[in-house]
């Protein structure tokens, strides 16, 4: 049972004391992921308070992502990981049609899609109607060309928090998209370079590195991550890496193999790392593994980050963290460069963050892409030996191999006449890699449970 101590004389209501002692013993590693509490009847009992008391601190532990509750079960705590696992990384859609009018599909395995029916949208709408009523001249005053100090200042504390990074507002630059944030990386490193990549890669990255004529050098991706000693045989400069949850292998880089890629770095002046700390935030066994920019003693690691993911990819907001030597640069010959995020996305960004609220809905997000990802692979193995699944545990996307005798054009082409959308991973490949049985990248993002059994079915029925 647990020991709570209630404060008749205090101001906060006895459900919040109540909620906040939970959360703490939760976030503090007391209560551990699947620890079941008392019955809200008996903790009412064991308090002597109404159980209406109880039932509306667990509701609010419910909706917040602390507590799961299984009917007929009881309540359990939630695997959030210490809330370490803050951290969005998001990118917009990988165009894998061609122009044109494009077939209309009921059930999409997009591997980059959002969860936005739950998003805080009142919220969201109360913080832009308070910042403007209370700041009309918002959008007319001049920003920061870094971005809004404030909220890079809250930026600074949900780094320290959700990845283990220690840094300052001074390094932190805002930017309008991923895609702009690149292209002033290059401006800024201002010399010839050759960018080893991740194969399998995410296109979009890609794409921009050849937009703005960096040589990019495709290097093979294993269980481990990007592979280290085709780094050192080649003579790159910059390695542009997703360890966290390799895009869009699903691999993970473990400890070892991240201490192998800064030793890289380190061996010749002049080496960086791109850390696109993709789908960091979505890990549901074990604690998260620390970032790079976390382990680097050496400047050596140039970090990237955005909103899209948990918020909206129409909000074109991301961020990057430079080391000293780059921001030196930028400081010498382009801080007199506007800032290109809106001034009020910006101080409604800083608001929901400092209420608590990003917080909150990442932990909602998190629980329900854990039972979606469950779902996906309980479905998926239901297909039979045919299937492998690899790139699990973590991200919104795992790999489906298919061991049966119908080819990538065909099973892509069944599932398409039946309404489904499949992403293979050869159309992820920027180099030669071999790929022994037709994979696909499923994302479960945008398809809630009911969604993911009934498209698998259809997948079990036309790939016979």
């Amino acid at each position: 049972m647990l020991t709570i101590y209630l404060n008749p004389n205090s101001k906060k209501p006895m459900y919040v004391q109540i909620y906040e002692y939970i959360k703490n013993e939760i976030k503090r590693g007391n209560l551990k992921a699947d620890d079941k509490l008392p019955s809200a009847r008996k903790l009412a009992a064991n308090l002597d308070i109404s159980r209406i008391t109880v039932d509306a601190a667990y509701s609010q532990l419910v909706s917040e992502g602390y507590v799961l509750s299984y009917p007929k079960r009881g309540y359990f705590v939630a695997e959030i990981d210490k809330l370490l696992n803050m951290a969005p990384i998001a990118h917009p859609p990988i165009m894998m049609e061609e122009i044109g009018e494009k077939p209309d599909y009921k059930y999409d395995f997009t591997p980059v899609g959002h969860e936005l029916d739950n998003f805080p949208a009142n919220i969201w709408r109360r913080l832009s109607r308070e910042i403007l009523s209370y700041d009309e001249g918002l959008i007319f005053k001049d920003s920061d060309p870094k971005g809004s100090y404030k909220l890079r200042r809250e930026l600074v504390r949900y780094l320290r928090e959700s990845r283990g990074i220690l840094t300052d507002e001074d390094h932190i630059i805002l930017g309008a998209g991923s895609q702009y944030l690149m292209m002033l990386l290059f401006k800024i490193i201002n010399k010839p370079l050759r960018v080893a990549m991740e194969n399998p890669a995410y296109i979009p990255a890609y794409k921009t590195l050849k937009t703005i004529n960096i040589e990019v050098v495709p290097t093979n991706v294993d269980g481990n991550g990007i592979n280290v000693e085709e780094l050192f045989d080649s003579d790159v400069s910059i390695a542009y890496v997703t360890p966290s949850h390799q895009f869009p292998t699903g691999s993970i880089m473990p400890v070892a193999n991240r201490a192998k890629l800064l030793n890289w770095a380190n061996y010749q002046p002049g080496r960086y790392i791109i850390e696109d700390d993709y789908d960091s935030e979505f890990r549901y066994k074990g604690r998260p593994i620390p970032s790079l920019l976390s382990m680097d003693k050496s400047s050596r690691v140039i970090y990237m980050g955005t909103f899209s993911k948990v918020i909206s990819s129409a909000i074109r907001m991301s961020y990057m963290v430079l080391p000293d030597e780059l921001m030196n640069k930028y400081t010498e010959s382009f801080s007199n460069i506007g800032s290109t995020v809106s001034k009020l996305d910006m101080a409604i960004m800083t608001e929901f963050m400092s209420g608590g609220y990003l917080e909150r809905h990442i932990n909602r997000i998190r629980n329900k892409y854990n039972l979606r990802h469950n779902r996906m692979i309980s479905e998926l193995k239901k297909l039979g030996d045919k299937v492998v699944i690899k790139g699990s545990n973590a991200g919104s996307s795992l790999l489906l191999e298919w061991r049966g005798e119908m080819s990538e054009e065909e099973l892509v082409k069944a599932a398409g006449e039946a309404g489904v959308k499949m992403y293979p991973l050869s159309s992820y490949l920027i180099g030669s890699y071999l790929i022994m049985y037709p994979t696909f990248v499923m994302g479960f993002s945008s398809l809630n449970e009911e969604a993911i059994c009934e498209a698998v079915s259809i997948l079990g029925e036309k790939w016979r």
